[in-house]
């Protein structure tokens, strides 16, 4: 185990060669430094062949074992296509879904139009109301799912007509939307069953939910408004579920019980479309019972299984159905680690299925046969890298089988009939890499693509990544380090420190340049060292290194935070007077914590939509990881930052989209009427027509800001 740096581990990520560019300040937008990808890569319906768009908008197709490509739709041709349907020209090729090897589909504004190879024509097969959101197209039925106005749509495919699901849609009253405000890995609010006849769908009341004003000032007078924000320790929304049949036109709902604010997510069809699995998972978050619908009467047909944690329990996955069997799979983090577990159909425990230091991250696929699964899991000797595995279904062991070696974060798909993978994968010096390999074996059968270096002509470092020990020394942490070029160990530096800190996030990870962004590599070419350290309660590691910040966030994390902070100050080639520190969302939390918390540590920092009391943040992240506010208000207490205001000393710029509706901008405006009130001087700059990230050109403006606010406290010396 390296621990801490060493001169000749500086010295060997320094790029040898005399190139004088520098990345600059709007390199982060130039296309020309993104490392190339391949466009839509993936396969070709049900086939084994692998698809992908080039940079002339053609659609290029491959085969395993094979080094010859075709060009199997240009631009022109599909344009040609559209035009007898009075579509506009295209000028790029769209973003595509197959429905089988011979159809795809794409969006054409409010229509979806496919295209069919054995005809190359072009047919409009659905459509939708102007200001509809939220489509869910079937590919087998051609039907389609959408929202608006609060309300649900269903689109018939033989009818070419819609029919409202609900008619009492409102701002109270949702359907067919996203719920739970998108945790416990919800992303949509409609759920097509295998055949395509039935539709499941989330109805949310949020009549209960406080209404919570945001203010746009584009226009004159400003307009209000109005969302549903539910925080801390506040009422909550109410969900059900909802069963719409096609075939009799009828809309059953789940008798899903009580209490009315638990969480109801991870919605899963059987594979006769005859039940529905749902995750219920009680308010405080800690009992998780996994339960079974029976689809024709919408009464629970059986509770499976329940588990418990004294902390919490956090479903994120569907339910996996194991091909040519009744048995199902579960992730589940009870031995400490995200794994898979097998279950018979009547909730019968069967086995740990996989097993080791290892987080499965998601299921792949099957083997034709149904005997083997193929899943992506974080490597078992560091968390730093994803791989391809598989494990074998009808063996007595429960371990996993690498079927990927290259060193790097890899994602994976895999074909229909589980015979092939195509796997992406980058390092810290390796930008991207393309390639199809068999299932099992893991073994080569092409690769499609390597993209050069996209800063060879840059004067550069790679970051450097080491280790070191938790403050209660019970955990490796992961740093990176990024040394300006031409870097000098004779001279000190002043020091910029990024950091997030929070639950699910990595910063550091075995990607193009250890997971750093070109902001970050710009402040190092401007002569800074550019420091960053996963923290415990961050992700990809254990389920007792992520919960250990449980009931009092920011505390642990510092800690963690000053043990590298430490280090740093003990390196000849730091200026200790010249440190600072820049976070957003949790990370903008916890500069200003650190900052607050450590009076004289830093010269300058900069907090981007930092909660600063966790009472005003929503419910269903809050109360996992901090329990309400009436149970644990000490907790409360000492993550609440305006009680730290007296102690600040050193420059703190805060900055916040007044549209957020993730981290409300109230949390930024409370921080500096504290600060008026205590007499403190505090920098503010808002960004009045930006939500909780600063997107678009004015992300330039937003890094100029950063940038000159540390060139001026910190580069001055």
């Amino acid at each position: 185990m390296k621990l801490g740096i060493s001169i000749f581990f500086i010295f060997s990520t320094l790029n040898i060669f005399s190139q004088t560019k520098l990345i600059g300040l709007e390199d982060f937008r130039n296309p020309a430094l993104q490392p190339k990808t391949l466009s839509q890569l993936g396969f070709r319906g049900e086939t084994d062949r692998f698809v992908y768009v080039n940079d002339s908008s053609e659609l290029i197709q491959g085969m395993a074992y094979e080094t010859r490509f075709e060009t199997i739709l240009n631009l022109p041709t599909l344009n040609a296509a559209l035009k007898t349907l009075g579509i506009d020209e295209r000028k790029s090729f769209p973003s595509i879904s197959w429905r089988d090897s011979l159809h795809f589909t794409f969006t054409d504004k409010n229509s979806l139009i496919q295209y069919d190879f054995s005809t190359k024509s072009a047919q409009k097969i659905a459509s939708w109301e102007e200001g509809a959101a939220n489509q869910d197209f079937n590919i087998l039925t051609g039907n389609l799912a959408y929202t608006k106005d609060g309300n649900l749509y269903f689109y018939n495919s033989k009818t070419l007509k819609s029919i409202p699901l609900s008619k009492d849609g409102s701002h109270n009253l949702v359907y067919g939307e996203s719920v739970h405000r998108n945790e416990f890995g919800i992303t949509k609010g409609t759920f097509w069953s295998n055949s395509g006849n039935l539709l499941a769908f989330y109805r949310m009341d949020q009549s209960m939910v406080t209404d919570y004003q945001l203010v746009t000032y584009t226009s004159t007078p400003a307009v209000q408004n109005l969302i549903k924000y539910p925080m801390a320790g506040a009422t909550s929304h109410q969900v059900t579920v909802g069963v719409y049949n096609s075939l009799t036109n009828k809309t059953i709902y789940l008798q899903t019980g009580e209490p009315k604010d638990q969480y109801l997510t991870n919605i899963t069809w059987s594979p006769d479309d005859k039940y529905i699995y749902i995750a219920h998972l009680n308010r405080d978050q800690n009992v998780m019972n996994m339960c079974r619908y029976d689809v024709a009467t919408g009464k629970l047909d059986k509770m499976l299984f329940e588990e418990k944690h004294p902390k919490y329990v956090e479903p994120e996955h569907n339910v996996v159905f194991v091909p040519n069997s009744t048995d199902f799979l579960v992730f589940s983090k009870r031995d400490g680690r995200s794994n898979l577990y097998q279950y018979k159909f009547d909730g019968t425990y069967v086995r740990q299925l996989t097993a080791g230091p290892h987080n499965v991250n998601e299921v792949l696929g099957f083997s034709q046969k149904g005997d083997i699964i193929f899943v992506t899991a974080v490597h078992e000797e560091t968390p730093l890298e994803t791989h391809c595995y598989y494990a074998y279904l009808n063996k007595d062991f429960s371990y996993l089988i690498r079927s990927t070696h290259e060193r790097g974060t890899h994602r994976a798909q895999a074909s229909k009939r589980g015979t092939l993978i195509i796997d992406t994968y980058s390092n810290d010096k390796t930008p991207y890499v393309a390639r199809v390999m068999e299932a099992g074996s893991g073994m080569l059968t092409n690769t499609v693509f390597t993209a050069p270096n996209p800063l060879k002509d840059y004067n550069f470092s790679y970051p450097l990544v080491f280790q070191l020990k938790s403050a209660d020394d019970s955990y490796t942490l992961y740093n990176r380090m990024i040394l300006p070029p031409n870097f000098d160990y004779s001279k000190k530096y002043p020091v910029m420190i990024y950091l997030y800190g929070g639950p699910h996030a990595q910063m550091i990870q075995e990607k193009w340049l250890s997971n750093a962004d070109y902001f970050l590599m710009h402040m190092a070419a401007k002569g800074y060292i550019v420091y960053t350290i996963d923290n415990r309660g961050s992700g990809n590691r254990s389920l007792d290194f992520e919960n250990a910040t449980f009931g009092k966030l920011g505390e642990v994390e510092m800690q963690d935070q000053l043990v590298g902070i430490n280090y740093l100050k003990k390196q000849t080639f730091v200026d200790t007077t010249r440190m600072g520190c820049f976070g957003w969302s949790f990370g903008g939390f916890l500069t200003t914590y650190i900052t607050l918390k450590n009076p004289n540590l830093f010269k300058a920092s900069v907090a981007g939509g930092p909660v600063t009391d966790w009472k005003m943040y929503e419910i269903m992240y809050t109360e996992r990881y901090m329990d309400t506010p009436e149970k644990n208000p000490e907790g409360y207490k000492n993550a609440d930052l305006k009680n730290l205001i007296p102690n600040l000393k050193s420059k703190l710029l805060l900055i916040h989209g007044q549209q957020d509706d993730v981290v409300l901008p109230q949390h930024t405006f409370s921080l500096v009427n504290e600060c008026i009130a205590k007499g403190v001087l505090v920098d503010y700059f808002p960004y009045p027509n930006h939500a909780h990230n600063v997107r678009g050109k004015d992300r330039i403006h937003l890094y100029k800001k950063i940038e000159d606010y540390f060139d001026q406290y910190l580069m001055n010396k």
